[in-house]
């Protein structure tokens, strides 16, 4: 993070805090690709455990987890249903078209949710005129429609759906985390109506870098394969493992305080004539809001707020985007706040 800078533009951003650094320099370290690093076996066991799942395996990015799982569920030409504005259809670089060769069935539905008729509807036939439908992709959170947590019962209901018509289900839990604290509800809940999951380090967590993705034994294994072939196998990974370890040991319940403070930075923001923001749909530490009634366009914007301190990313249109993390205060929130109206005054 830049000295001084209140950066809101991604929870991705946040910097090892010196515990955290003290671990990973005295982390013991082996070759990963040997299974001899004793750090990152740690680590999978921990998340396997927290998960509730067979196993897990450590890779460099969310995005390498999905593809991975991807790959292991379907084959190319398959097709994946997910929904329009999920994170493998916009911001991972086109990769399951590229690495997995397949196709994706976009379902539309109200803050990232999509219904078990969804999946019904978009079900191929079985004919040869078809790609063959494979995978049910849900993401939980959800990022690009502001953090939504999936409701439970829906996970069920999709996935009960996704069975029956003998498909496989894959969660990308990159804000699981997020969505755990902010319900109650365990990893282990979340993740049993799932063949595969993945969770993320490098977000609310703290960690500089990482993920996890989890599931059966044969499915890990499978993994390690094309972990290897997407270029994700790593050496004395262990360094880098320890902050993930850490952030498990520490940094979960405190993203209760991420969720308090998006809430104040919404309500804040809510009170500027100009700006369109609902409040009450921030369930997380993801604040979506909209710009147009200001006069102002975005990239004016996005500069007025630098100059003065303060750093947001933009989305589609005139909307605006800013997550809240374990480097930014309440007082930072409220500075925000007071930084918007300066520029709108």
């Amino acid at each position: 993070m830049i000295s001084g800078l209140i950066d809101l533009s991604s929870d991705t951003v946040t910097q090892p805090s010196d515990a955290m650094r003290k671990a990973m320099a005295k982390a013991p370290v082996g070759d990963l690709q040997k299974g001899e690093d004793p750090t990152v076996r740690k680590l999978e066991e921990m998340t396997a455990e927290l998960l509730g799942t067979e196993a897990a395996v450590f890779l460099p990015s969310g995005t390498m987890c999905n593809q991975i799982a991807f790959r292991i569920h379907g084959s190319p030409g398959d097709e994946v249903i997910m929904h329009a504005e999920s994170h493998p259809a916009h911001l991972e670089s086109g990769a399951i078209a590229s690495l997995c060769q397949m196709m994706i069935y976009p379902v539309s539905g109200d803050r990232g949710l999509f219904g078990p008729e969804d999946v019904r509807a978009a079900m191929r036939p079985n004919d040869v005129l078809y790609p063959r439908t494979r995978i049910v992709f849900i993401e939980n959170t959800h990022n690009l429609c502001g953090g939504t947590i999936w409701p439970i019962d829906l996970i069920r209901s999709v996935c009960d759906t996704a069975a029956e018509l003998g498909l496989a289900r894959h969660l990308d839990g990159s804000r699981l985390f997020n969505a755990s604290v902010a319900t109650g509800i365990s990893l282990r809940e979340y993740c049993a109506h799932f063949d595969s999951c993945n969770v993320a380090l490098s977000k609310g967590l703290g960690a500089p870098v990482g993920s996890m993705l989890a599931g059966s034994k044969a499915f890990i294994d499978e993994a390690l394969r094309w972990r290897r072939a997407f270029g994700g196998a790593m050496r004395q990974a262990g360094i880098i493992a320890a902050a993930g370890i850490y952030a498990l040991e520490h940094n979960i319940d405190r993203l209760a305080e991420d969720h308090a403070n998006a809430k104040v930075l919404a309500e804040g923001l809510a009170l500027i004539d100009s700006i369109d923001i609902d409040p009450t749909s921030v369930e997380t530490n993801i604040v979506l809001f909209d710009i147009a009634r200001t006069g102002m366009d975005v990239p004016r914007f996005m500069s007025e707020l630098i100059s003065r301190g303060v750093r947001m990313s933009s989305y589609r249109g005139t909307k605006i985007r800013a997550v809240t993390h374990l480097d930014v205060a309440l007082a930072d929130v409220k500075k925000a706040v007071d930084v918007v109206k300066e520029i709108l005054a």
